[in-house]
């Protein structure tokens, strides 16, 4: 059975608090368990994983290395900034998604270029929770 990590960067553990005009008004424990339903559907293992320290998700993307098969990563507002999660996402070498419950193409200026996707095979913007599903499905598919 595929292993795969599910990564949720800063603030997402506010989801149904932070904008919800933005973000909608589910919270992050329905994400999470929408994540395990569609894990479940695809016959893979998943591992859920959040914080909001850049640091702290660079060493659980490193402590990924040969034990996860891909990664599906909402870096949050690191998708912007940090060129050390693109590190350790290259450095791993692992296939990765990366999932916005928004378009970023769509919002403000600063936050349409990602540095995660300079690595990822796939970004999957704009479709809310079911983003997450149908990157679940391209990585149960590899």
């Amino acid at each position: 059975m595929k292993k795969i990590l599910v990564i949720n960067g800063p603030n997402l553990n506010l989801l149904g608090l932070r904008e919800p005009a933005l973000y909608g008004t589910q919270n992050f424990e329905a994400l999470q368990g929408f994540i395990v339903e569609c894990a479940a559907e695809y016959g893979v293992e998943v591992e859920l994983f959040q914080s909001n320290h850049e640091g702290v998700i660079v060493d659980k993307i490193q402590a990924a290395y040969g034990v996860f098969d891909a990664i599906l990563i909402n870096p949050a507002a690191y998708t912007h900034t940090s060129v050390a999660i693109l590190d350790a996402l290259k450095a791993v070498a692992l296939p990765t998604v990366e999932v916005h419950l928004t378009d970023i193409s769509t919002r403000e200026e600063f936050r349409r270029f990602s540095y995660i996707s300079l690595y990822a095979q796939k970004t999957i913007c704009g479709k809310g929770f079911d983003g997450y599903k149908e990157g679940l499905h391209y990585l149960s598919q590899l």
